[in-house]
């Protein structure tokens, strides 16, 4: 059955490859971005290859322009959330911005959550939800200089549960996605970063810091993020429900 898809972030990395693999699943999706130009972009290259999609402008920061998305989306409901809109800062904590740390957690917390309670009523008038969110290995493990991402990124595991537990009588799930390392532009971003932090060449952070803890030493494919994306909107996943899936090369096992 085709579904509406709201996936924020989705302009690119994760979220576009995310995107781009539903799509050929035939569902319709919407791409919510910051940057509206980069949104209509992406629609663009989805729609050359044929998928249904829709550029909106979101900053997931702004509770107020979350609020009136139901009015701005009409006639369109949204069947699945994917929270997906991130963003990086890596510093120790005597040295990071009040405001950036604040940032980060209104971001990927905040924004989740009132995404969440925006489409809720929607989803529990249809008896039908799916909500993913793109967390991290952050979400279970923490790296130094990364305070503000590794709080969030952990708080997003405990708002699933607590929500598993307010929907358990309705067609409705929330799940999280929990890669180690993808190479993203934001990741990319982290690599110069984390040499600077760490005193370390580029190389060295890539195969010392990020690869070191997994077993299978190598980054995630935004190909297995979307399939475990495409796997929780099937009927066999309907039971799944306030878990965390971790896609991290055993880096949890040790």
């Amino acid at each position: 059955m085709q579904r509406t898809i709201f996936i924020t972030g989705g302009a690119s990395g994760i979220g576009l490859g995310i995107a781009q693999h539903l799509g050929t699943l035939g569902h319709q999706l919407v791409i919510a971005d910051i940057q509206l130009d980069a949104a209509e972009r992406a629609c663009q290259q989805l729609s050359a290859e044929g998928i249904n999609a829709r550029a909106i402008a979101l900053d997931v920061a702004d509770a107020a322009q979350i609020a009136s998305l139901p009015e701005r989306l009409a006639p369109l409901e949204v069947d699945v959330l994917i929270n997906n809109a991130g963003i990086q800062h890596v510093s120790r904590l005597e040295d990071f911005p009040p405001a950036k740390w604040q940032q980060l957690i209104n971001v990927m917390l905040v924004g989740p959550a009132l995404l969440t309670q925006t489409f809720l009523p929607g989803m529990r008038a249809r008896n039908f939800g799916r909500i993913i969110n793109v967390g991290s290995i952050h979400s279970l493990v923490a790296s130094p200089y990364k305070s503000a991402y590794v709080a969030a990124k952990h708080g997003l595991l405990g708002f699933a549960k607590t929500m598993a537990l307010e929907l358990g009588e309705q067609n409705i799930t929330i799940n999280t996605l929990c890669p180690s390392y993808v190479k993203t532009p934001l990741v990319e971003q982290q690599i110069a970063a984390q040499a600077r932090e760490n005193a370390m060449s580029e190389e060295e952070v890539v195969n010392k810091i990020m690869l070191e803890p997994m077993p299978k030493k190598a980054f995630i494919g935004i190909d297995e993020l979307a399939g475990s994306a495409a796997f929780l909107l099937s009927d066999a996943a309907k039971n799944i429900c306030g878990q965390t899936l971790v896609l991290d090369g055993g880096w949890t096992a040790r």
